[in-house]
């Protein structure tokens, strides 16, 4: 199986590369982005693309959505550091093929990816329990399925609804202003709104948060 693999951690892409090669893949590219991803894929045309979750410039869910728009008998599996159930529904729905933990063992990480060939998704017993809980207890809201949002994004939303700045709202998370302006831009995205103001409407519209007084 021809595989291109997408990481901005190049130790990272290094180690699966490796593993990939042990077992008889053949890795055709990499990328560290999610636009060099795209890129990538449309040029290489990849059996399979091993795809990071987050990432800049991109991230992997868009590009994601892109690949499979213009690829869709490309096999993509996504990557992450931590069992987000904030990303993983999205994932699916969106045409992953797989969701695996970067902390997977060798030998299970492999298992699961040759299960591709077999037309088998590339997910753990624990992923496929949590997508069937999902499926037989769907969220759904007033106008729109409620969007499943991460701790730090409905922490950030809060702030949003108490009125603060993106830079009073690094200072009190933390957080840098660039890392703030990336989960604006993810909440928006998630919620399908235009700006700060809607998505605090809809936070609140949807029990996500509470009115502020």
């Amino acid at each position: 199986m021809r595989v291109l693999v997408v990481d901005d951690h190049s130790l990272f892409r290094d180690g699966i590369v490796s593993l990939l090669d042990a077992a008889g893949f053949e890795v055709i590219g990499q990328a560290n982005n999610g636009i060099a991803a795209v890129d990538e894929a449309l040029r290489l045309h990849p059996e399979l693309v091993l795809l990071d979750i987050h990432m800049p410039e991109m991230n992997g869910l868009e590009a994601l959505k892109r690949i499979k728009s213009a690829l869709p008998e490309t096999h993509v599996v996504m990557l992450t550091v931590a069992e987000d159930e904030t990303y993983l529904a999205e994932a699916i729905k969106s045409g992953a093929d797989g969701y695996l933990l970067k902390h997977l063992g060798g030998p299970e990480f492999i298992e699961l990816l040759e299960g591709l060939k077999r037309g088998e998704a590339a997910i753990t017993r624990k992923t496929a329990t949590f997508l069937m809980k999902q499926i037989a207890h769907p969220k759904v809201g007033h106008d729109r399925p409620v969007t499943v949002l991460s701790d730090r994004e409905i922490e950030i939303i809060r702030l949003l609804a108490e009125g603060l700045s993106n830079k009073s709202i690094s200072e009190r998370l933390s957080l840098s202003g660039n890392t703030i302006k990336y989960h604006l831009k993810n909440i928006l995205r998630k919620l399908n709104v235009q700006n700060r103001t809607e998505a605090v409407m809809y936070a609140i519209r949807n029990n996500l948060i509470e009115n502020p007084k």
